[in-house]
């Protein structure tokens, strides 16, 4: 199995591809530390990798305080005697405005989850990366950094905040043997994507059409489904990415290629 007997910790484990992660990464041998604020959604989650025969612990965690941060890092290594691997996909996306019209003083809260939260985490997770002799951390970042959409502004210009931490990250945490990658997602086929389907043929458009809107701008034609891409992010907890730090992976279908 990809992970067998890791222990891994997954901020902002929502009903995107958050949860995803949590199943996979547990199915592949993964001890997995579960954190976001809504503690009765990842109990749900941590019943149902039980159930399937996984081990799990579910911690509510705001990232944007320290303590809570440190609370899940201390919490996982307690019930599993350390922590090997860090996934940062807690999000704030914010207000959707395009530069013209964008409220600068709301971005400060929008930074605070997208790049600094992932700093705290990384942070509260390091003293056991250290202890242990290394691990991986992963920071899932958005192609909107590179591809603007109209409106992203605020959720783009955090999340490039984070792609610099990354590489940053990588060079300070790589004396403890602790590699630093980023996934740069595209369209996710899950139930955030699929609700905003939804609301569009709702409002009177044809679901073909919105389908074909969205994979008409991705090479290899369909939405990339959300376990497909969770999978891509899973491979730099393993020991197939041992020797990769400081990259970035584009997990998009082709819709953004890096030069």
């Amino acid at each position: 199995m990809l992970l067998k007997d890791k222990v891994v910790i997954i901020s902002g484990v929502g009903i995107g591809m958050g949860q995803c992660m949590a199943k996979l990464a547990a199915a592949e041998g993964a001890k997995v530390g579960l954190g976001s604020r809504n503690q009765e959604f990842i109990d749900e989650i941590v019943g149902e990798i039980r159930k399937a025969g996984g081990e799990a612990v579910a911690v509510s965690t705001d990232i944007t305080k320290a303590d809570q941060c440190q609370k899940l890092a201390d919490t996982v290594a307690k019930e599993f005697g350390r922590i090997d691997g860090l996934v940062n996909s807690a999000y704030n996306h914010g207000a959707w405005a395009t530069c013209d019209v964008a409220d600068p003083d709301e971005w400060s809260s929008v930074y605070d989850v997208n790049c600094t939260g992932a700093l705290r985490m990384a942070q509260a997770c390091l003293p056991s990366m250290k202890a242990n002799g290394g691990g991986a951390i992963v920071n899932v970042n958005t192609m909107a950094t590179v591809n603007p959409f109209p409106g992203e502004a605020a959720y783009a210009a955090a999340k490039g905040g984070m792609a610099a931490l990354t590489r940053h990250m990588a060079k300070d945490f790589g004396q403890y043997g602790i590699r630093v990658n980023s996934t740069r997602m595209g369209w996710i086929g899950g139930a955030p994507v699929y609700g905003y389907i939804d609301h569009q043929v709702a409002s009177g458009r044809e679901r073909d059409e919105v389908i074909g809107e969205i994979t008409g701008r991705i090479p290899l034609g369909i939405i990339p489904p959300e376990e497909d891409c969770a999978k891509s992010v899973l491979y730099f907890l393993s020991d197939y990415s041992k020797v990769v730090s400081g990259a970035t992976l584009d997990v998009n279908g082709g819709q953004y290629m890096a030069p």
